[in-house]
C-alpha cells in the first residue's frame, strides 16, 4: 500500500490480485482508497483517478459537510448520545467511585473532584466500549451463523476515517468506538458489511449482491449513519 496525492487529494493505493480498478470514498471523513490489478501501470491508475475527480470531490464534500458534534466539556446538562438516543449528562464529582450509570434520559458520570476533561472522557468512553462490545458480540454471533462465516476476533478502537475494517487474511475485525453513539440498526449494518468481506474481499458487484441478499435495507441504514452528526 502506498499513498499518492492527486489534485490535493490524498489517496491510498493498493495493488491486488483483482481484475478491475476499484475506487471508494469512505465515511466518516471522506478518505479515498483505490485497489488496482497487479498488472496495471501506476500511470494508468492515475489517469483513471483523474477521470473520477468530479465524483470524488462530490462524495468527499458530502461526508465533510456532515453535522459535527460540538466539542464536549463533560459538564452537567450537556447532550451525549448512546445507541442513537440523546441523553443529558449529569457530571457528579467528589465521589469515591468512578462509574457511569444510565438512567431514563440521563447519563450519570461519577468522577473524583477536579477531574480534568480528559479523565472524564476516558471514563465515559471506557463505558461506551464495554456496552458496545456486548452489542457487537451478540450481532456478530447472529450474523456469523446467517452468513456461514467465522471471524477470529473483533476489537474496538478510535478510528479517524472508517466505521469498521476487516482483515480478510487473519479474519480480525475492528469497529470504531463512535458507533456506541449510533442507532443499533446502523451498527448492525457495519457488522454485516465487515462480515460479508469474509465472503468477498472487495467492494464489487458480488459484494453488493451479498449485501442485498442478507440485509436488503442496508443502503437506507448506510444513508442514516452517514447523515448523523459525527
Amino acid at each position: 500500500m502506498e499513498r499518492i496525492t492527486i489534485s490535493n487529494i490524498e489517496i491510498e493505493l493498493t495493488f491486488k490480485n483483482i481484475k478491475n480498478i476499484h475506487l471508494s470514498v469512505h465515511p466518516p471523513m471522506g478518505n479515498v482508497t483505490v485497489s488496482a490489478p497487479l498488472h496495471v501501470d501506476k500511470d494508468i491508475v492515475k489517469v483513471f483517478i483523474i477521470g473520477k475527480l468530479g465524483w470524488i470531490r462530490k462524495e468527499r464534500t458530502k461526508f465533510l459537510n456532515q453535522p459535527r458534534e460540538a466539542e464536549k466539556l463533560f459538564i452537567t446538562r450537556e447532550s451525549h448520545y448512546f445507541f442513537g438516543k440523546r441523553y443529558l449528562l449529569n457530571a457528579v464529582e467528589n465521589t469515591l467511585s468512578t462509574k457511569v450509570i444510565l438512567k431514563h434520559n440521563v447519563i450519570d458520570l461519577m468522577t473524583p473532584s477536579n477531574s480534568p476533561i480528559e479523565y472524564k472522557q476516558k471514563v465515559l468512553y471506557n463505558w461506551y466500549r464495554r456496552e458496545l462490545r456486548k452489542v457487537l458480540a451478540e450481532m456478530i454471533n447472529h450474523w456469523e451463523s446467517r452468513l456461514n462465516v467465522k471471524s477470529e476476533s473483533f476489537g474496538i478502537r478510535k478510528m479517524k476515517t472508517k466505521w469498521g475494517s476487516c482483515n480478510t487474511t487473519d479474519c480480525n475485525i475492528w469497529f470504531n468506538i463512535e458507533l456506541a453513539k449510533k442507532p443499533k440498526k446502523c451498527i448492525e449494518y457495519i457488522v454485516v458489511h465487515e462480515l460479508v468481506h469474509l465472503l468477498e474481499r472487495n467492494h464489487n458487484k458480488r459484494f453488493v449482491l451479498l449485501m442485498n441478499q442478507f440485509l436488503p435495507d442496508w443502503k437506507e441504514r448506510k444513508k442514516q449513519l452517514n447523515e448523523l452528526p459525527i
